[in-house]
């Protein structure tokens, strides 16, 4: 019907339908100019945090890096303090316990790198990290440890390293045939040629000493059968 009502009656029309809705209007407009200016705040303050993470993760890194540990572990008390829910915790506790690592203080690097790995929220992380922690319970000789460390995950795209620290594992067990197969597995899914690949194939050239294939026994020909040879 609006295409036959004159110009003015549509006007009346408008203006009665803005006079009965115009304050739920402004009302909305209101609201979603402060959910954008909320957002915008938001952002504004998660992008502020992560900047003082970095910045406070920087420290740790300078710290550690001229071989002042003391102000380096202070400082990464501070980064987790602040910051605990920050992607740079993870990180500074990956150096940590590599600084751990580096004085023979297995416990502790081993304690940093169980907390990266069952809290970060990196599935690559968790996964990388869980491989450096197996590599430093087969260092304290804890290879029961190890093997459950690298059973609860899948090699994902660490393959290569994830068989290798496993055959590790079989190897620091005594259980060389085993070592010698995830060397192999290992060596399979090394198709880049990873910067460890000579130091692999070491292993299982030693292994493969230790462990030659078994040779086919050779049936004795009877003599019948020799003389319907010839």
């Amino acid at each position: 019907m609006e295409e036959y009502l004159s110009e003015k009656e549509q006007w009346e029309q408008i203006r009665a339908w803005v006079r009965d809705n115009g304050l739920w209007i402004i009302a909305g407009i209101a609201v979603g100019a402060a959910a954008l200016g909320g957002w915008r705040w938001y952002q504004d303050h998660v992008d502020s945090v992560g900047a003082q993470a970095g910045a406070k993760y920087t420290q740790v890194v300078d710290a550690f890096g001229r071989g002042d540990r003391t102000q380096g572990f202070v400082l990464l008390g501070e980064l987790e303090r602040d910051y605990a829910s920050s992607p740079y915790v993870d990180q500074g506790k990956l150096m940590a316990a590599r600084m751990y690592v580096d004085t023979g203080d297995l416990d502790k690097a081993a304690a940093e790198l169980q907390a990266v790995a069952e809290h970060t929220k990196d599935t690559e992380l968790a996964l990388l990290t869980r491989l450096r922690l197996a590599r430093v319970q087969i260092a304290q000789k804890k290879v029961d440890a190890a093997l459950a460390t690298l059973n609860a995950v899948k090699p994902g795209a660490f393959e290569t390293r994830y068989h290798e620290i496993l055959g590790d594992a079989y190897y620091t067990k005594g259980d060389k045939a085993t070592a010698l197969k995830e060397y192999l597995k290992a060596k399979v899914g090394d198709l880049a040629g990873s910067p460890d690949s000579q130091q692999l194939d070491l292993k299982i050239s030693d292994l493969s000493a230790d462990n030659p294939p078994p040779v086919a026994k050779q049936t004795a020909t009877p003599p019948a059968a020799t003389a319907a040879a010839k």
